[in-house]
This record gives structure tokens, C-alpha cells and sequence, in this order.
């Protein structure tokens, strides 16, 4: 069944890549609690090559599923916004810090839509679909204080934006882990021996 541009089955095989992408958002949400005095210019390097890993990821999987659905398309469409406002970030670290905010709020209302849409469709097929709903409103709430509060100091910056990545990412880890128990689950036994 077709979720968001991904199928469940590739959910539940590739469960350690959402895996991954949690662990990617908690370790960078942490970095910015615990060095809360990183420069924007730190930030913005750290923000592109955050986006531009993600937005591989999503793209990879589009390309393998694109025979395999007609929704593989959606999954493309955020793979290509996560990798153009990692490579805006990072070709441009000079950019004003407003300018940077809009490029970030972008990038975070995209992708929170896309997860809670692929959230609604999983929950007829999955429990814990709450999880990716739950990064995709944070992701939301994210893009929507920095358009609203673009003037805000970047040490606030910062900590929105580590308080999304790390709220993302352990919903990430743990949707991730749960797929791979459903995965468990669902494997086909072996036809006990017979004397």
C-alpha cells in the first residue's frame, strides 16, 4: 500500500534509514542545547548538511520505488527541497540571518506536511503513526515561529531549532523501531521439520 510515496514494506525494510535519521536530528538537537553559544554561521553549515543528508535519503527512496507506485513523486518533491535549502545554506553561509530563517521555515513547512500526510495513510496499516505526525507538527510549528518571529536572536534560533531536531528525531527513532518489530511480526516463519 502506497504511503506518502513509500509503501510500508520499504518502511518496514529500510526501517533502520528512519533509524538513522532520528539519531541525525536527536545528535544535532543535543549539539545546539549543549553549545548554545554556536555562531548562526556554525548553525547554517550544520542546518545545510543536515537538509542536504535528509533530502538524499528521501530521493533515494523515491528513485528505488518509482515503478513500484504512482506516489513516488511526493517523496521526490521533498527530497529536492531538502537538498536545495541544504546547498542555498551552504553555498551561502553568509546569507542574512533573516533570509536564512525564511529558507529554514520553508524547508521545515514542507517537510512537516509531507510526514503528517504519510502519518494519516499509515495509520490504517501501523500503530505508533502518531510518531511521524508528531515530527511533522513539530516541523510545522518550527517553520511557522520563525516566519512569525524572524527577528528573534539567533541564540533563540538556535534553541528552536534544536528543540525540532531533537523532538523529530526521537519520534523518528521510534517510529523507526517500530517498524522494525512489525517487520519481525510479520516475517514468515519456517514450516517446522518433518521426521
Amino acid at each position: 500500500m502506497p504511503i506518502a510515496g513509500v509503501d510500508l514494506e520499504m518502511l518496514v525494510r529500510n526501517w533502520w534509514a528512519v533509524v538513522l535519521r532520528g539519531v541525525a536530528g536527536i545528535l544535532f538537537g543535543v549539539f545546539t542545547f549543549v553549545a548554545p553559544g554556536i555562531s548562526l554561521a556554525a548553525l547554517v553549515l550544520l542546518f545545510g548538511a543536515y537538509a542536504f543528508a535528509d533530502g538524499t535519503f528521501a530521493i533515494v527512496a523515491a528513485v528505488r520505488r518509482r515503478g513500484e507506485t504512482d506516489r513516488w513523486w511526493v517523496l521526490l518533491i521533498e527530497g529536492i527541497v531538502g537538498i536545495g535549502a541544504g546547498l542555498v545554506t551552504l553555498a551561502s553561509p553568509g546569507l542574512t540571518a533573516i533570509a536564512l530563517l525564511y529558507v529554514i521555515a520553508a524547508w521545515a513547512l514542507v517537510t512537516g506536511v509531507f510526514e503528517i500526510a504519510a502519518a494519516i495513510r499509515l495509520r490504517k496499516v501501523i500503530t505508533g503513526e502518531w510518531l511521524l505526525a508528531l515530527s511533522g507538527v513539530a516541523s510545522i510549528a518550527l517553520g511557522a515561529l520563525l516566519m512569525a518571529y524572524p527577528g528573534a536572536g539567533a541564540l533563540a534560533v538556535v534553541f528552536w531549532i534544536g528543540a525540532y531536531a531533537f523532538v523529530a528525531g526521537t519520534a523518528l527513532v521510534v517510529l523507526g523501531f517500530k517498524l522494525r518489530a512489525r517487520g519481525r511480526s510479520h516475517t514468515p516463519h519456517a514450516a517446522p521439520a518433518v521426521a
